[in-house]
């Protein structure tokens, strides 16, 4: 989580005019991602957004649904009516020439995600400027065939909307959200030079299982490694 939040906001600090919302599925907002948020100097809101047990017991876990929930009731509350959402998950790489694009968005702004599904993409079909349909590997009845990291949406139309919310179902998060705006595809504004550019991948981090170290008490006791080891235990690197 530390690197991939470091990779991430080292990117938004090229980014002008952007307030970062850290929704952290935790009962408390964890003091080694206080400290990077603090570190990196960008200004931000530090949510704990613990999911609920009952969903960390189905079968597919809905992930990350109730992090963007309480992101969406802060934009709603806080968020300026110019201003422009977008959920930008911690395993994605974004390319921030995306972020000007976004930042005209009105309504509901799309655009291709790379390196996703056995498409190995996921984008809009867009004929005479206008979205008529989605190439995606996984349609699975959904009326909107996006991922996350597809789309942006202009807090003002969030604001008109009677309940925008998302879904805690596994798969349907995007499809269930954006039906939730009452989004019809003649309302999609087209980004990416005509959805023909990627500008955003998934690029999935690998979990390593969490190791212990154990130092015998008469090895590195003059050099750099116990040090390195208290600060990796810090970052839960290991145990």
């Amino acid at each position: 989580m530390v690197a991939e939040l470091t990779r991430l906001g080292q990117t938004l600090t090229m980014v002008k005019r952007i307030h970062w919302l850290v929704a952290e599925d935790s009962p408390a907002c964890s003091p080694v991602i206080a400290s990077l948020l603090h570190r990196l100097g960008l200004p931000f809101t530090h949510l704990a957004t613990p999911m609920p047990e009952v969903y960390r017991r189905e079968r597919y876990v809905p992930r990350g649904v109730s992090n963007r929930r309480a992101a969406l009731q802060w934009v709603k509350e806080e968020g300026h009516d110019h201003g422009v959402l977008f959920f930008l998950d911690d395993d994605n790489a974004i390319d921030v020439r995306l972020f000007e694009e976004m930042r005209h968005t009105k309504t509901v702004s799309m655009w291709p995600v790379g390196l996703i599904g056995d498409y190995t993409v996921s984008s809009p079909i867009v004929r005479d400027g206008k979205v008529v349909g989605f190439y995606d590997g996984w349609p699975a009845g959904r009326k909107f065939q996006v991922d996350m990291a597809g789309f942006s949406v202009g807090v003002g139309y969030i604001k008109k909307q009677k309940r925008p919310t998302m879904p805690y179902i596994a798969g349907y998060e995007e499809d269930g959200f954006l039906k939730s705006l009452n989004l019809t595809l003649k309302d999609i504004e087209v980004r990416a030079n005509g959805c023909t550019e990627v500008l955003v991948w998934h690029t999935r981090t690998a979990k390593n299982p969490t190791r212990a170290i154990r130092l015998p008490p008469d090895k590195h006791t003059h050099d750099n490694i116990r040090g390195l080891v208290e600060n990796m235990k810090h970052l839960g690197m290991i145990k």
